[in-house]
């Protein structure tokens, strides 16, 4: 029988088990990530279920990439045109850096669309999980309008006019769209500060909008669990004992969870009669006097 007892720790992992011990005595952090990580999820879970944790990936390839993209960019209408060539063309790796962040933008957008797919599509929005939906809806739209603000930021012809014709469509919205518009122009037409406003919400905003609720997503996930697909078989055999049960009820004309009245009803008991008072003539049991 092999023994636990491999010798004495190193100090480099005592150092690491005092430093894990100090954070989770004040902080809860095992028992935090052992809620988070470690749950049962379905049987028949497949590469389906795979799609959000794949868009978060992707969001976490987009924040590297543009942190390392906002370091040589230049947010200004006279020199931003110039600064993407440079990115591209001079600096080491930069074409690689730019084009992972390009294409990695088309691939969350997709990416996020049939992860919403596969929750509509498997009833995954049903309850209790109507709150997960809104959360996942809303980053569904940030998503969009990220690649939105950013597509801007490359200030070429293409880029500028493009923008121009979406703002408008905002613009055309009732009631909030004008000034929504005027807003994200930063001002009544384009111009050098509309790039300022698209790169601050496009490096500022929304990323932290979805930051927030990437964590309000993934904390509704882990407390309320992962839907079943619609071909599981503990689901199928679920929902088949319901529908027998409201079956049943309905035979019995009763709701659910109703006791049956009893078919013969209590005989009632046999009615009192007034006691003989003193002054009264004593009968016998023919009914005759004494």
């Amino acid at each position: 029988m092999a023994t636990k007892d491999i010798g004495p720790k190193n100090p480099v992992a005592k150092t690491n088990d005092m430093v894990v011990d100090y954070v989770d005595h004040r902080t809860g952090m095992k028992t935090g990530l052992n809620w988070f990580m470690n749950r049962n999820i379905p049987a028949e879970t497949s590469w389906f279920q795979t799609l959000g944790f794949t868009a978060m990936a992707l969001f976490g390839l987009q924040a590297i990439t543009g942190i390392i993209l906002a370091m040589y960019y230049k947010p200004d209408a006279a020199t931003a045109f110039e600064s993407i060539r440079v990115i591209t063309d001079d600096l080491t790796w930069g074409w690689l850096v730019r084009g992972m962040h390009k294409w990695g933008a088309s691939a969350m957008i997709v990416v996020v669309f049939l992860h919403m797919g596969r929750v509509f599509f498997f009833g995954a929005y049903k309850y209790p999980r109507e709150l997960t939906w809104v959360t996942g809806s809303l980053l569904l739209v940030m998503t969009m309008f990220m690649g939105l603000t950013g597509y801007l930021l490359i200030w070429d012809q293409k880029a500028y006019w493009a923008t121009v014709v979406a703002v408008n469509l905002t613009a055309s919205a009732p009631v909030l769209g004008p000034y929504l518009a005027d807003v994200l122009r930063a001002g009544p037409e384009f111009g050098p500060n509309t790039l300022s406003r698209f790169y601050a919400i496009h490096m500022l905003l929304i990323p932290g909008g979805m930051i927030t609720f990437i964590a309000i997503h993934l904390f509704l996930v882990s407390k309320l669990g992962i839907a079943e697909p619609p071909w599981s078989k503990r689901r199928t055999m679920v929902e088949r004992e319901k529908e027998e049960a409201k079956r049943q009820a309905a035979r019995d004309r009763l709701p659910t969870g109703r006791t049956r009245v009893p078919v013969r009803a209590p005989e009632h008991p046999p009615l009192r009669t007034p006691a003989p008072t003193s002054s009264s003539t004593a009968t016998t049991p023919e009914g005759g006097g004494s």
